[in-house]
């Protein structure tokens, strides 16, 4: 099959849109997953009554497939009542099989920062808000960054699952352009070469940034 550019500029609108889909629903998924796995990684130092629980939840999500997930939370949760919308169900998807991992991270990085820094922190009769929100996280946020941006990467690339409950990302708008043209090759290829131009220099933002954080 030759090459033809008039099929890349027929596919050109229904790309941009299925570009947008795709950062949308990874801006939403990144949120999701920044902040549960924060509140993951909090739990499971507390009591083991929440501990327990979360660790449980937490094994059984990074455990099962992604796409599965997707597909409990758009086909299976209405029959139950609550009917997700698609964006929200794959945001949903996407932040919570994240929040798994950077839980991980989160947790890496609390575990990380000097035992002294607790103890002066209570010393001073910090609260223990104070002490997480002024001593803590941000000193665990730092190390931690690196490893969440590799996440966003992986995350991107997980994207075209979100197809198969019918929300039309990249992936999604170059399969269903090509079946209607069956002109698959220009579509594909300018979605891989997307993917490609948006991962690419993310990965090389990464590698700065933990360069940066560790030098201060």
């Amino acid at each position: 099959m030759n090459w033809d550019w008039g099929v890349v500029a027929d596919f050109m609108p229904y790309f941009w849109s299925g570009l947008l889909t795709t950062l949308q629903a990874l801006a939403w998924g990144t949120l999701i997953a920044f902040s549960l796995g924060l509140v993951w990684a909090i739990a499971v130092r507390g009591p083991a009554f929440v501990r327990w629980p979360v660790l449980g939840f937490t094994e059984f999500v990074r455990n099962t497939p992604l796409l599965v997930q997707l597909f409990f939370l758009f086909f299976v949760l209405p029959e139950w009542g609550p009917t997700v919308p698609v964006m929200v169900a794959g945001a949903i998807g996407l932040g919570l099989h994240y929040s798994t991992y950077t839980m991980e991270v989160y947790r890496a990085g609390i575990e990380a920062v000097p035992v002294g820094q607790w103890e002066a922190a209570h010393a001073l009769s910090m609260s223990p808000r104070r002490t997480w929100q002024s001593v803590i996280l941000p000193q665990a946020f730092r190390r931690s960054v690196p490893a969440l941006g590799n996440y966003v990467i992986a995350m991107l690339k997980e994207t075209p699952l979100i197809a198969t409950i019918g929300l039309m990302e990249m992936l999604g708008e170059a399969r269903a352009f090509g079946t209607e043209t069956f002109r698959f090759m220009e579509p594909y290829t300018v979605v891989g070469i997307a993917f490609v131009l948006v991962a690419y220099p993310a990965s090389l933002l990464i590698r700065a940034l933990e360069r940066r954080l560790a030098t201060h």
